[in-house]
């Protein structure tokens, strides 16, 4: 199968503000909506991970639709290949941009979703990017020696499934885009201003690097949804993706 994500595709972000996605870890739905509302205008696109759509279900992706926002909802798929499909087929109907899947469910999973996604599409209905999960940035390499092999292979069993790109820590954007070029769309987590806290995470990176080594969007939680001013951090990353 060919990728289904050209440069064109009209959910890749055109402005620094589009690149930003804001992480709602948040156990219930009336949090997350204050955190939404609080931000307004400065962010576009929100992540919903498990914790949040276990506890509020399709009901919160009606919510952040009706205030025009774009829903990145990072479940990370993986089981078997009638199920994963099955699951893609549903979400397309909450009216998800962006969800992810797991890599390492097998090259049957990912064909039996891409081919979801491309038969929606066929028919002019709406699909969500299929983002493949490489390796988790709570994680450390492997073989610290050759520190992104495992997620250029990962990432190229993507690509060859049909999946519209990735999911990966801030410093495999470069080794990525070497290995497999510019159309597959990427997605970086563990995004942090150079004074913030790492948290739980291993593989964390500035917006500015994220950018420049080839992301599309970055995925920002804590950084911003703790912080006292949310607005101005939020602001800040933009900023800081435009070169300011």
């Amino acid at each position: 199968m060919t990728q289904t994500a050209p440069d064109t595709n009209p959910l890749r972000p055109g402005t620094a503000l589009d690149r930003l996605i804001v992480a709602l870890d948040f156990p219930d739905g009336k949090t997350a909506l204050e955190m939404v509302d609080r931000l307004g205008d400065a962010v576009c696109w929100y992540k919903v991970g498990m914790e949040l759509f276990y506890a509020e279900g399709p009901s919160f992706l009606g919510a952040l639709r009706e205030r025009r926002k774009r829903i990145f909802l990072d479940l990370k798929l993986h089981d078997i290949p009638n199920t994963m499909a099955s699951a893609v087929r549903s979400l397309a109907a909450h009216g998800v941009d962006l969800t992810t899947v797991h890599v390492p469910a097998g090259q049957a999973a990912l064909e039996a979703v891409s081919a979801v996604t491309a038969e929606l599409r066929g028919r002019g209905q709406s699909a969500p990017l299929l983002v493949g999960v490489t390796r988790l940035t709570s994680l450390a390499a492997p073989d610290p020696e050759r520190p992104w092999d495992d997620v250029v292979a990962l990432a190229g069993s993507a690509v060859a499934a049909g999946l519209d790109g990735w999911v990966a820590p801030v410093d495999a954007a470069g080794p990525l885009r070497g290995a497999h070029g510019p159309n597959p769309v990427l997605v970086c987590p563990g995004i942090r201003l150079p004074e913030g806290d790492r948290g739980d995470q291993v593989a964390v990176g500035t917006p500015e690097a994220a950018v420049a080594g080839g992301a599309d969007w970055i995925v920002v939680g804590r950084p911003i949804t703790r912080a006292t001013d949310p607005v101005q951090v939020a602001r800040a990353m933009v900023e800081r993706m435009e070169g300011r």
